[in-house]
């Protein structure tokens, strides 16, 4: 009997890893190949009169609702279309055809396969007699920095320090900056383009103001000694605003207020640099270190939806090469689009006419260069341009 059970037991085994097999065959069945976590899918577009670079982006729209439709069709709804890549692509006479490799993951994930970078300016202080000259003075640029060191650290961002560096000569009314030497959006694309950066991090150390918890008042050595030890007993109020402005049009993309409170030792020693155990064994560090992750975090999450870009730097002969290569994790075979800078006048800012797309073929460490192709106008591509990758779900 125990012979007998056994043998039943395997077999239901075997049962159940042939209904498995049937259901991944099921998918193949429909167009759709799932492997693990990845998904071979087809999509298609008619070439009308938007061109090619139309008919593409159609395509790859048509394969992404394809492979969504398949994970549906299968009951795994747990499961999400959270990255795509071109593995093929082909026209007939009126239709563009790609085959996409689609990333499966149970939580949607909005990304680029290309690293951005971003150059981080000076925190100013709103009210520099909230930090005395016996506390660490390294809150100015060790706090961007660091933003910039866990954007790094996610593998999405190529971070540049220019810490010395403040976009505000009024801190108090920041975001709004004023210099007389030009626009606010002329002083942000001066420092992306300088920088070579597609972002610009700032930001405002607003309040670090320390409060007693009891009232000094008085004179005397009882006075002088409650007005000594309110750094130990006292509560810090912290506020940082954090600003995130595109490179390419000075626009604020991104404005948000981090605050906190800290009670009991509020001291920050002079020399303590920020991000190091030091600095964090504090309860002042602490509480900027917080709103350090946090700001990475929420900058990572909302710039990962957006897409690539970069910009040329040479041009001519239908050859074309760009500011960006292997750092940025270019391939030979990408494709990327160009567009006109000169819509924006003299900064480059904002969107021009689509010049063709890029296919490059040649990668170095931090350029790449390639071919439009032949629909492109010869000698419309100029440095200065802009390169963009394709929009991804």
């Amino acid at each position: 009997m125990p012979y007998r059970n056994l043998l039943t037991v395997v077999l239901i085994a075997l049962l159940a890893a042939c209904s498995s097999g049937n259901s991944k065959r099921r998918g193949d069945e429909n167009g759709v190949a799932v492997s693990g976590q990845q998904g071979s899918v087809q999509g298609s577009a008619p070439i009308a009169g938007g061109g090619i670079e139309e008919a593409r982006r159609a395509a790859i729209d048509d394969a992404v609702s394809n492979a969504s439709l398949q994970l549906k069709r299968n009951n795994n709804s747990a499961m999400l279309v959270s990255d795509i890549k071109v593995v093929d692509e082909w026209q007939d006479a009126e239709q563009y055809h790609v085959q996409v490799l689609a990333v499966l993951s149970d939580k949607q994930r909005c990304g680029s396969p290309y690293r951005k970078k971003i150059v981080a300016t000076g925190f100013p202080v709103m009210n520099a007699d909230q930090i005395s000259g016996t506390e660490s003075q390294d809150l100015y640029s060790g706090i961007p920095r660091e933003i910039n060191n866990q954007l790094m650290e996610t593998g999405d961002f190529i971070g540049r320090n220019l810490t010395n560096t403040s976009l505000y000569s009024r801190p108090d009314m920041a975001p709004e900056i004023r210099f007389a030497e030009g626009t606010a959006e002329s002083v942000i694309l001066n420092i992306a383009k300088q920088q070579n950066a597609q972002f610009v991090l700032s930001g405002v150390i607003r309040d670090f103001r320390v409060e007693s918890t009891e009232y000094v008042r008085g004179s005397g050595a009882l006075a002088d000694l409650k007005s000594m030890v309110r750094d130990f007993v006292a509560r810090r109020s912290v506020g940082i605003d954090v600003f995130v402005y595109d490179g390419f049009s000075g626009a604020l993309l991104f404005q948000h207020r981090y605050t906190d409170s800290i009670l009991g030792d509020v001291s920050l020693p002079s020399g303590y640099t920020v991000g190091s155990d030091r600095f964090n064994s504090t309860s002042a560090g602490h509480a900027i270190s917080e709103i350090i992750q946090q700001a990475s975090e929420d900058i990572h999450k909302l710039f990962g939806c957006y897409p690539f870009t970069t910009r040329v730097i040479q041009a001519g002969n239908n050859r074309v090469v760009i500011a960006a290569g292997a750092q940025d994790k270019i391939k030979m075979g990408d494709k990327l689009m160009i567009y006109s800078a000169s819509a924006g006048g003299a900064a480059g800012a904002g969107l021009g006419e689509s010049q063709g797309i890029l296919t490059i073929t040649d990668v170095s460490a931090t350029t790449a260069a390639g071919t439009i192709d032949s629909t492109a106008v010869t000698g419309a591509v100029r440095p200065g341009d802009w390169v963009k990758s394709f929009a991804t779900p």
